[in-house]
């Protein structure tokens, strides 16, 4: 991996696994670097896994006859991965059947139990799990992965024929910065018809799905026949591409404006707290500052935008076809048992019809459809990061004894 200019950042960590339509930004940093600089470095190329062997400037890779270091250096550094690759495990697939939940709810406007709380969508999705089994929840993982290629690879491509920046430096100018959330709309757009294959893959019920003519890149398959305008089964109630994309662009800015704002306050915040300069050779000190901070910021983003991720999912999903599980619960049908499935017949003219029906027919909580999936989805990773910052306390006392 090449190197990165220790000077510069793009104000946000590694993206929450619930969206990917919009790439991920993670910290990049050596083990060794000061702590003070971690919060200037930041970049949206693929993740580098704290603990990693990631060179930056000044260092070289160690010949085959040299020491990797001391044991305590070793012990960081894989206490680094670990912590890593326990983040990305959880946001990118322990979750996905918080989202995969999330995103029925939403664009089921006719459900009665809108699911605010974590404890009724857990429920549901157990009952789901049950009558069609596991695989249910997991339902189009694959996807969001190449939907995560793809913005990223987009991006990339973008930033090196244009002069929009891909990296902010630490002194930035306005200029840079609108530049800078241009590209993030630009891959936004270039993502979209992927994204809107890939929600339908995840919300499209198991009961209707055909295994024998589905495959991997089924999501890419249907990407470009929804941008070319043929190819796939849709009803005249689908919606231009052209409709969806300032919705899909705004959605992106604002969500990743948020969440880097919150980031940088939480870091500045940690920091200010501190009694004691922090120990870069401490895995505590060096990782989970920066893996809280970016939890908080997805979070809060997530929260803001959940409203315009609501109409930008049922537009994206109108005109489809698609048949979604009953998010009321697994109801048993007369004639064996299986889930209630239910059509999605919106016919929403634009995102503000889109946002002026859902307030008229369904109150504000429409808005919020499936939002206690996404509490249990940050709970259960903020959970895992405590756990395993816990562990990590533990191997440390027992090292140091």
């Amino acid at each position: 991996m090449a190197s990165r200019r220790p000077d510069s950042f793009d104000g946000l960590g590694y993206r929450g696994r619930d969206d990917p339509l919009y790439g991920a930004s993670y910290p990049a940093r050596s083990a060794g670097a000061p702590a003070e600089l971690h919060h200037h470095h930041w970049v949206t190329t693929p993740p580098d896994i704290p603990g990693s062997r990631n060179l930056h400037p000044g260092e070289r890779t160690p010949l085959h006859d040299e020491p990797l270091g001391e044991p305590g250096e070793q012990l960081n550094r894989f206490a680094g991965f670990g912590i890593g690759l326990v983040s990305l495990f959880t946001e990118n697939v322990l979750s996905h059947p918080c989202i995969v939940f999330r995103r029925q709810c939403q664009v089921n406007y006719h459900a009665r139990c809108y699911h605010l709380t974590p404890f009724s969508a857990v429920a549901v999705m157990y009952s789901i799990s049950k009558a069609q089994g596991v695989k249910a929840l997991w339902k189009g993982l694959g996807s969001t992965f190449i939907v995560h290629g793809i913005t990223l690879g987009a991006e990339g491509i973008i930033s090196e024929f244009t002069p929009l920046p891909r990296e902010l430096p630490h002194r930035w100018s306005w200029k840079q910065l609108a530049g800078h959330l241009l590209l993030k709309g630009l891959t936004a757009v270039v993502a979209l018809p992927f994204y809107c294959a890939s929600l339908i893959e995840t919300v499209q019920s198991e009961i209707v799905r055909d295994e024998s003519s589905s495959g991997l890149l089924d999501c890419v398959r249907e990407g470009v026949a929804r941008l070319l305008g043929f190819g796939a089964p849709h009803s005249r109630r689908l919606l231009p591409l052209g409709f969806l994309l300032l919705p899909a662009a705004l959605h992106a800015v604002l969500r990743y404006a948020i969440a880097a704002s919150v980031q940088r306050a939480a870091l500045w915040l940690h920091q200010r707290g501190r009694k004691q300069r922090a120990d870069p050779s401490n895995p505590l000190d060096a990782y989970f500052p920066e893996l809280a901070a970016a939890w908080a910021g997805s979070l809060v983003a997530d929260v803001a935008v959940f409203p315009m991720e609501t109409a930008l999912h049922r537009l994206g999903l109108q005109g489809t076809r698609t048949i979604i599980d009953a998010t009321d619960g697994a109801v048993a049908a007369a004639n064996g048992g299986s889930p209630l499935v239910l059509p999605v017949n919106t016919q929403y003219d634009g995102f503000s019809d889109c946002l002026h029906a859902i307030r008229r027919k369904e109150g504000r909580a429409g808005f919020y459809r499936g939002f206690g999936a996404l509490a249990a989805q940050y709970a259960l990773h903020g959970a895992l990061l405590a756990a395993a910052r816990t562990l990590l306390r533990l191997l440390l006392l027992d090292t140091k004894t």
